[in-house]
């Protein structure tokens, strides 16, 4: 989940602010992300729509890969993304946990808010990086 306060972003920013950011491992991971306001208006969407039925997934229509976001986070901030963080490094501070949940990844899709009618107000990286930190 993406927004100015806490989440995932909220981690993130502090290196990446400083110029010292950069990808995740090999970087090719796919990490799927939501902002905040569309990931509310997914539950109002639930709640509201006949139509939705079961699980939904909390996530934006376009899931990129660990470098493309880490690139994308730079340019919002103005800054470079030139330090990777070596996957040994996340596996020796983190253990397992950071294969779970930095270094594997899953491209996944909001197939069900789509199909019923949902509209994101952030649907790409960029606007919704822009938004929160431009």
């Amino acid at each position: 989940m993406l927004g100015a306060e806490g989440g995932a972003l909220a981690r993130m920013l502090l290196p990446f602010e400083f110029g010292l950011g950069g990808r995740m491992g090999g970087g090719r991971q796919w990490m799927s992300w939501i902002h905040l306001d569309d990931l509310v208006g997914l539950i109002i969407h639930a709640i509201a729509v006949d139509s939705v039925d079961g699980a939904m997934n909390g996530t934006a229509p376009a899931p990129v890969r660990n470098a493309d976001f880490a690139h994308a986070l730079a340019r919002a901030l103005h800054r470079p993304a030139l330090l990777p963080v070596p996957g040994v490094v996340l596996r020796l501070a983190l253990g397992q946990l950071a294969d779970e949940l930095l270094l594997g990844g899953q491209r996944v899709r909001p197939k069900k808010a789509e199909e019923t009618g949902y509209q994101f107000l952030y649907p790409t990286l960029d606007a919704a990086l822009h938004e929160i930190v431009g």
